[in-house]
């Protein structure tokens, strides 16, 4: 079972490391010591209590899609010239980076501020990771 320290948990919940302190000191964690003796938790408890704290705003477009990776965010740039454009999303702590028509961009109404859901649907996902062992 993976360990995580507690710096690395919070970088990836996009919180402070006096939050996952907190939650370990609340119950919400259960605090562990790494091999090096530093605070840590329980990588599979982290992911658990990660997808409770996710909470995705309302998908405005609200149809019905086979796509399951949807991302909810703020358009933050568009780069645009006659035929292409390139948006940019925030969405939570991810920056999503979309090309389209300009037309497309016009049509959508998009422009920066603007709430938009990226949708994803690919035959490859590419995951790395640096192997077994901490993080």
């Amino acid at each position: 079972m993976p360990s995580i320290r507690v710096s690395e948990a919070a970088r990836f919940l996009g919180v402070s490391d006096d939050t996952v302190r907190r939650w370990t000191e609340n119950g919400a964690l259960t605090p562990l010591r790494d091999s090096a003796g530093r605070r840590a938790v329980d990588g599979l408890e982290l992911a658990q209590h990660a997808k409770k704290l996710a909470q995705l705003p309302d998908d405005p477009a609200k149809g019905g899609s086979s796509a399951r990776n949807r991302f909810v965010g703020l358009v933050t740039e568009i780069k645009e010239d006659p035929v292409m454009s390139q948006v940019e999303l925030q969405c939570g702590p991810f920056r999503v980076v979309s090309l389209m028509s300009t037309e497309a961009v016009h049509e959508l109404g998009l422009e920066p501020g603007a709430v938009a859901t990226a949708v994803v649907k690919a035959t490859t996902v590419i995951i790395e990771s640096a192997g077994r062992g901490t993080a």
